[in-house]
């Protein structure tokens, strides 16, 4: 039961991530080719690769990450407060912090990392951009060998399915009927890519991205039916 897992022992997670080029133009002839042959399923032939390429940073092999946000609850008696903080800039530089945080704070048998759809999105696509660029795997990440409940992941899109593997519901849809209160968020996942190259607003992702961090939270303590957080137990660091 997730009730008997320590707050204080999660550590929430959210990525975001862009085209590793701001123009499919720019790509190498080679990378051009496996592109178009990689989005050949979804695209049918219904939209060129080029004109495709603007969410080509939902595939790690031709995204980069932008922005990791990551939450964790400070517990002290009554008193509790959520801290977040981020990793932004060169993509080799804040994957080797976020290493860092996970191998000097998250790193026991104990700990256990939670994203929405992390399973399926944050967590794979952070370990092949590591693997991509060079960084060793931390033990958090290499799931090699493991037992499904030797994985230290936690999903708040698979609690919420309930064994249902058909079933998606975004992160959006889910604290809506919650009750979670909506953040006032400026854009969304589909505006990333502009706001990063065109705009080259990291500090306006950097926000997006930690909202959807205390969110993921928030949706946690409603599926342990817990009290939510207020905005002034919310520290940014």
């Amino acid at each position: 039961m997730i009730k008997k897992v320590l707050l204080e022992n999660i550590l929430f997670i959210d990525i975001e991530t862009v085209p590793q080029k701001k123009e499919f133009q720019e790509l190498e002839e080679q990378s051009q080719i496996l592109w178009e042959q990689k989005s050949e399923y979804q695209r049918k032939n219904e939209i060129s690769a080029e004109d495709f390429y603007e969410r080509a940073g939902i595939w790690a092999e031709f995204g980069k990450i932008i922005c990791i946000s990551v939450g964790y609850f400070n517990i002290k008696g009554e008193l509790r407060n959520f801290r977040v903080t981020s990793f932004t800039g060169d993509e080799v530089v804040l994957l080797k912090e976020f290493k860092s945080l996970l191998i000097e704070h998250f790193s026991q048998p104990k700990h256990l990392l939670c994203a929405h759809n992390g399973k399926e999105f944050d967590f794979p696509y952070i370990a092949r951009r590591m693997v991509i660029n060079g960084i060793s795997l931390p033990y958090k990440l290499e799931l090699f060998g493991k037992k499904p409940w030797e994985v230290p992941h936690l999903d708040t899109m698979e609690l919420w399915k309930f064994g249902d593997y058909k079933h998606y519901t975004s992160l959006k849809l889910l604290s809506h009927v919650l009750g979670i209160p909506s953040p006032k968020e400026d854009m969304d996942g589909s505006m990333v890519k502009d706001v990063f190259y065109e705009n080259g607003d990291i500090d306006r992702i950097v926000t997006y991205c930690e909202l959807d961090v205390v969110t993921t939270a928030q949706v946690f303590l409603r599926l342990r039916n817990e009290d939510l957080l207020s905005e002034d137990n919310i520290k940014k660091i």
